[in-house]
């Protein structure tokens, strides 16, 4: 039997999603950066080669533990299925993912700031494993950095959750993985230009007009994922079984 599957969760739209994630980013994580840049001796402070060494080791561990909840994702829509047929659950999770977009992009277009709620799913796990990422400060050394982003990549957050959403719509472990690999990535740049873009970040998250088309694009990417015949990044694949 062939079961066709639209892989709608493409990973440059998981890419464009973190791109368009900075504002909260930089927020959220860009204050970890600074905790962890004062935490360095001042040695490594004063070093440009090793400071960046550091950091970028940080956003590295961050985005493995991105690619490890997509892959726990994956796992997760296997066992949906079972109730299900595969093509019935796969559209339930499209219909879930869909929703979820949604309320992120009318959280950042600023019409639904009770979204944020949703960070609250993750918290119980969050106090289980912040306390050993505590003990890894002040960092070191670059293997002690990558430590400590595996481990802040878990820190509860709504866009996260989102993009977890999408990666589920995959219908595959690898590829849901590498959905959150590509969302990670995306929000590389605003992280690791901490000091260098933040300005910039700060006047657009400023700018409510902004705020706006990042929401509806969002939103535009929720449409997509409840009707991925839309999908004009769409890539079919067929399963045999």
């Amino acid at each position: 039997m062939h079961l066709y599957l639209d892989f709608n969760a493409s990973y440059l739209a998981a890419l464009l999603m973190g791109l368009l994630s900075s504002l909260h980013c930089i927020g959220m994580c860009g204050s970890i950066i600074g905790t962890l840049t004062f935490s360095l001796s001042p040695e490594l402070r004063n070093s440009k080669t090793r400071l960046f060494g550091i950091v970028l080791n940080y956003n590295l561990g961050r985005i493995i533990s991105y690619g490890l909840a997509g892959a726990v994702v994956g796992v997760l829509e296997s066992f949906l299925s079972l109730p299900f047929t595969q093509g019935q659950a796969h559209r339930l999770l499209q219909l879930i993912s869909a929703a979820i977009m949604t309320g992120a992009g009318l959280y950042l277009g600023g019409w639904f700031p009770r979204f944020a709620y949703i960070e609250k799913l993750g918290t119980r796990f969050w106090k289980l494993i912040e306390p050993f990422g505590r003990k890894l400060i002040p960092v070191k050394s670059r293997s002690q950095a990558l430590l400590f982003g595996m481990i802040w990549g878990w820190l509860p957050c709504g866009l996260i959750y989102t993009a977890l959403a999408l990666a589920a719509t995959t219908g595959n472990i690898v590829h849901s993985a590498i959905t959150m690999f590509a969302f990670g990535l995306g929000t590389l740049p605003a992280v690791m230009g901490v000091g260098i873009i933040t300005p910039l970040l700060t006047r657009l998250s400023r700018a409510q007009r902004f705020k706006r088309v990042v929401g509806v694009l969002f939103i535009v990417f929720a449409l997509l994922a409840a009707f991925p015949s839309l999908n004009p990044m769409r890539v079919q694949h067929i399963m045999t079984f």
